[in-house]
Order: C-alpha cells, then structure tokens, then sequence
C-alpha cells in the first residue's frame, strides 16, 4: 500500500485501512487523512490523529484502536462539531445509537450533525450540558425501538435529566407568601448560593395534586439569614401555616434538538416512540420537528426554564384519546418559555402548560383540532400569553384534581372553533377573538361558543357564530366583567349566563344577533352601553333576564325584549337614547313576570329612548305582580300599548309618567290618577288616522 512516504500527512482510503497502518505510521500527534469510511470519497472521510496514551475503547467513528491491538488510539481532529458520517452512518439501514452515545458523552464535541437518515432503537438518557443535536431535516426513524417503561411519556429518543442533590429542607410560613413577591423563606439560607437551582414546591392545598407553587427557581441573591430571592414572582398567595420545600437540582443547560423529520413506531405505550423530553433543564431550545406517528408528546418538559419551541410540526399522532398522548409539546411546572410558528394536523394538542406561568405562545395553528389544541390543566397557572394562534382553546378544565385554576390568561388575534374557559379562570383577557361553528364533528353542538367564567373576565373585539354564555365558580378578581365591541350570534333558547353568577356583566357596544328565548340566569347586575339586539324574528322569544338589575343604555332592540323574573327587587333601567323596535312572541318589548314566591319591589327608569311597537298588540311595557316604581320620562312610544293595571302600584309602589310623547299608543291598562300614580297630564298624546 502506498502511505504516500514524503508527503505533509498520511492518506488512507478507508477506516479499515486506517487501523491496519502499521506501528512505524503511528507517530503522536501525526496526522492522517482518511478518505472515506468504507471507501475512499464516501461521506465518512475525515482527520484523525494518532494519541499513544490514549486507551479509550474502539467506539467506531471518533475512537480507533489499531487491529494488531497495540497501545495509543487514532483520535478524529476536530473543532468540537461530531457527525455520524464518521461512523459510516449514510443512511437508516443500520442503528446509530452507539454513534449519538458517543459524541453526546465526549464533553469535546458541542454540536452534534447528521448529513442523512438515521434509525434509532434505544431510548437515550443524558445529563450533559451545552450540546446541540442537528439532524440536518433528515429522516429519523424508530422501527425496532426497545419498550418503553409503562405510562413514561419521558421515556423518548432523546431524554436530557438535570440530577437532583440530596440537599433538601421544608419551611412552615409564619405569615403569607405575597402574590408578586420572588423574596421567599428559607430554614437555611447558607445553603443558597446565586445561580443555584431549586425545586420549590408548597404542600397541597386540598387532596390530589393541587399545589399552587411548583417550578425550579434560579437563586438570584441571599438576602439575609431566612430568605433568598429567586427568578421568579409568586403568583398565588400562599398564607401562613403552609408549607414549603426545597430541593436542590443540577438543571441540564443549553441542550438543544433541531432539524429533524421524526417517524414514530408503534401504537401502545411500550411499542411508541417520540423524538426528545427534558427534565430539570434550563435553556434547552427545540426547532423545527417535523414529527409523524407520534404516541407521547413530540416535545415534553417538566422542571423547564427559559427555552424556546419553534417551527415545530405534528401530523396524525397514533393515538389521541389517552391522557398525554398526541400532544406537540407539554410543558408541566415550566417557566418563561416560549413556543411559536408550530402546526399541527389531528393532534390531541398542540400545547398544554401545566402549572406553568410567563409562558408565551404566537402563531401556532391546529387543524383536526376538536379535541383543543392549546390548552391547560387548571393546576394554577398564570401570566400566559397567546397571540396570532388558531385552534380550540380549553383552559383549568383538567378536573378538580389539580385545582381547575388559572388567572391572567391573554388571548389575542386567535380564530376557533370553540373557547373554554369556564372553570377557576381569573382575570382572562380576549382581544380579537374569534369563534366559529364547525358541522360534522363530535361537540358540533358547542362550537361557535365562548363558555367564560365571570371573574376578571375582559373582551374587545370578539365575536361567536353560535353562542356566549358565562358562568361564575370563583371569586378573585378585582376587575370587572366587560366585553367591548363584540358580536355574538346565540342559538336559540341557550342560557347566556347561569345560575349563580353574582358578578356584574357590563357590555359596551356589543351586538346580540338570533336572540329568541335565551336566558340570563345569574343574579348579579347587567348592564349594556350602546349594543345592539336582534331578534331572530318577529315571532322570537324576549329575552329573559333573573338578576336583580338591568340597564339598557343607548344601543337598540330589534324584534326582541326583556322579561325580569323571579322573586325578589329588580331594577330596569332603559335611558341614552335606545332604540326598541318591532315585538315579539310575548308581545311585549319590556315585561316583569309575575313571581310565584315574594316578589319584591320592581323599579322602573325610564328616560331619553325612542319605543316602536310593530303593532297595536306588543306592549311598550307590561307590568305583572305588584309592587311597582315606576318612573317615564322624555320618552317616545309609538304604536302599541301600554299593560299598567290597577294592581301593580300596591304598598311601596308608584307611577310617574310624564313629559313623554305618546304617538298612536293604547292606554286602555292604565291605572286610575291618585296620589303616588300620575300618567294622564304632561304628556303629548298624538293620534293619528289607522290606529
């Protein structure tokens, strides 16, 4: 063989070639040239040196070990980039994981390349730190993967762990925890350095899994002997007599995955496969996975700080009904992470955060989305935010296991089928939100919907095809309930808001198209500025209202009305200019019900509107049962009549009807004039020929 004597390096064709050299070739620190690894001009070609003291095992590509077993191994030169072609790994038709062992395990190389398919059938654990895994948009494929232990949605391709310390130590909270405070409460602080990572975690609040503080914290100062502050701003007030923990962990940092096309094998558990979960890990970037066949998530984490998931993709995941299965990416007890430019097609979710908080997500989109694409589980998660991203939303509605709880939720410029977020959800803000009926799928009945819970809740710009309805299971907030410049198109005879929601809804101008027999069942105040009602025709249904107080300012109705129910005071307030229009099947544009049980005094305010009745027969008011306050003024009715019988102005009621313009009105039900009741003087009665 020609070992090209005299020139600046040895040359050889291929790795075979390359462990026969004999001894006189292996000179320390002398370079040669290997020009392919089965043969000469493949993609396996690469520098090697000979190290004499070196006595690492044979590992195939970085690693050889001269065949006549001699002392000294030749050692690949390189700038701390590994690729899999000097393995001979040019394609999937052999396993490539003793390769990914070991580059990932040589602390010299930091980036990690792939120039073709590959196969894997382990499943790989590591705990370095600063390493990037770039498969170059090949191909990876699993046929063959060893099981996965039972229900282990960690047990991926490639799994980073951080390692937990021994160091440990609980606190009981002499006074509370503030919301917003990162000054936190320690039994030891000289156990605290800066820069050390803990796992902080407060006791349950009630039984299963319902914790407020889970996160892995970062020291960021020791403040004096009983407190430290970490990275991170409390966000549920935890009060004296809790209980806190600490555990020290060694967070894997800056262990990057990208480029991949992932093939998943198999349907179960133990047979499924996906590309890449973390553990206790901080800077850990993923982008651009191009995943298929998926069973756990195709980006898992849990304990994770500071990362970034970007231009990630899932199609057709193989299962999706199981807990877990056929997710993009979980985030559980994660922080300040950001996922963005993601698709998925038939997935279970696209992006679920678990007791997570200041997570950030833009312009993801999810088709083949009904079983919700960005979701979370209700385990006390806070400060998240949504952008430009499409797909059904669910928020806290994992179940009373982990707390159904979250607050300050921001969804913006988001298009879906359906929003749920009816559970613990505080301080949830909407802008540019925008909901759409979909046929032909499982919950087709509930789409077009926004399901809201009545705490904090806020939005502008929105709008639903079929439907808004709210409900109230918590009381935290300090906001009010608005909706601002929206449009909601209801479907017939659906409650708009449930029993049980004590906090004022306020509505600015808001249109309510379809109206006919919906209800609002809650009891706290309602009140609407400048909107728009609109019956689904001149035979709909009034609406319904149970609260105590109703105000109707500005805005018009149109072939529509109120209907005060119940026992109890009510108040009804039309004023600003509004516009009533047209009737109803009740015949009646404002009406208080009869109440079976004690009904209380209905007050009546009426000031500066404008009433058309459609015909003689719709009544401008109607006024059942007894006591009741009554006061016009400054208001045109047109058409129509008035209900006012003698009855309704018992003890603590009265009438004052005046300076109003009556055009055309029947007042066969009024009442006779007394004391307490006026309505003949001081107005302008105009009558006028068909009529």
């Amino acid at each position: 063989m020609d070992y090209n004597a005299g020139a600046p390096m040895i040359r050889v064709q291929t790795v075979k070639a390359l462990k026969a050299l004999p001894e006189e070739c292996r000179i320390p620190g002398g370079s040669v040239w290997v020009e392919g690894y089965k043969e000469a001009g493949d993609a396996g070609a690469k520098l090697v040196y000979w190290s004499q003291l070196c006595m690492s095992p044979d590992n195939g590509g970085t690693v050889h070990a001269p065949e006549d077993g001699g002392e000294g191994r030749w050692l690949v030169r390189h700038d701390g980039v590994g690729r899999f072609s000097w393995f001979g790994h040019f394609g999937a038709d052999h396993a490539a994981d003793d390769a990914l062992d070991a580059m990932v395990n040589d602390p010299s190389v930091r980036r990690i390349e792939a120039g073709a398919d590959l196969r894997f059938i382990r499943r790989h654990q590591y705990s370095r730190s600063r390493i990037e895994l770039d498969f170059g948009g090949f191909a990876v494929y699993t046929e063959g993967m060893e099981d996965a232990p039972d229900n282990d949605p960690f047990a991926a391709l490639l799994l980073f762990r951080g390692k937990l310390a021994d160091r440990e130590q609980t606190i009981e909270l002499m006074e509370p925890l503030a919301e917003m405070d990162e000054r936190f409460p320690v039994a030891e602080a000289e156990a605290f350095l800066p820069g050390d990572w803990w796992i902080v975690r407060s006791d349950k609040l009630r039984g299963g899994a319902e914790r407020e503080l889970e996160k892995m914290l970062r020291v960021t100062e020791v403040l004096d002997d009983g407190r430290v502050r970490f990275d991170y701003k409390n966000g549920w007030r935890l009060e004296a007599g809790r209980k806190i923990s600490y555990r020290k962990v060694e967070p894997v940092v800056g262990a990057n995955v990208r480029n991949m096309k992932f093939h998943g094998a198999g349907t179960t558990m133990a047979a499924g496969s996906h590309p890449v979960a973390y553990e206790f890990a901080s800077e850990c970037h993923v982008s651009d996975i191009d995943a298929y066949r998926t069973f756990w998530p195709v980006v898992m984490r849990r304990y994770c700080s500071h990362y970034i998931t970007e231009r990630c993709k899932l199609t057709n995941p193989v299962e999706v009904l199981i807990g877990g299965t056929g997710y993009l990416t979980q985030q559980i007890y994660c922080l300040y992470g950001v996922v963005r430019d993601c698709l998925t097609s038939n997935g279970r979710h696209l992006n679920d955060f678990t007791g997570s908080a200041y997570g950030y997500v833009e312009n993801c989109h999810a088709d083949g989305d009904d079983l919700g694409a960005f979701v979370t589980h209700g385990q006390y998660e806070h400060d998240l935010t949504y952008v430009g991203n499409s797909g059904l939303m669910s928020f806290a509605n994992s179940g009373p296991t982990w707390g159904e709880s979250a607050k300050r939720i921001t969804v913006k410029q988001h298009v879906g089928s359906w929003f749920i977020a009816h559970r613990k959800v505080t301080d949830l803000t909407l802008e540019d939100v925008h909901v759409f009926k979909r046929d032909g799928v499982e919950n087709a009945a509930n789409t077009g919907s926004f399901w809201l819970n009545a705490d904090g809740v806020q939005m502008k710009n929105c709008t639903a095809e079929a439907m808004v309805r709210f409900v109230q299971v918590s009381d935290r907030s300090s906001r009010p309930n608005v909706a601002e410049n929206s449009s909601f198109t209801v479907t017939k005879g659906r409650r708009l808001s449930h029993a049980g929601v004590d906090g004022k809804l306020q509505f600015v101008r808001c249109r309510f198209l379809g109206l006919d027999g919906n209800r609002f069942e809650g009891g706290g105040e309602l009140s609407f500025r400048d909107c728009e009602w609109q019956g689904a025709s001149e035979h709909s249904s009034a609406v319904s209202i149970a609260g105590a107080s109703f105000s109707f300012t500005g805005g018009s109705m149109a072939n529509t009305g109120v209907e005060m129910t119940g026992a109890g005071a009510k108040l009804i307030e039309i004023a600003g200019g509004a516009r009533l229009s047209g009737t109803n099947a009740g015949k009646a544009l404002l009406k208080r019900a009869a109440s079976q049980e004690t009904q209380g005094r209905t007050e009546w305010r009426l000031a500066g509107y404008i009433s058309r009745a459609a015909d003689s027969e719709t009544a401008h008011v109607e006024l059942n049962g007894a006591p009741h306050a009554y006061l016009a003024s400054g208001v045109t009715f047109e058409g129509g009549r008035f209900h006012c019988p003698e009855g309704a102005f018992g003890e603590g009621g009265y009438m004052l009807h005046k300076d109003n313009i009556e055009l055309n009105v029947c007042r066969e039900v009024m009442p006779a004039e007394r004391s307490g009741v006026q309505h003949a003087l001081h107005n302008m009665n105009i009558t006028t020929g068909g009529y």
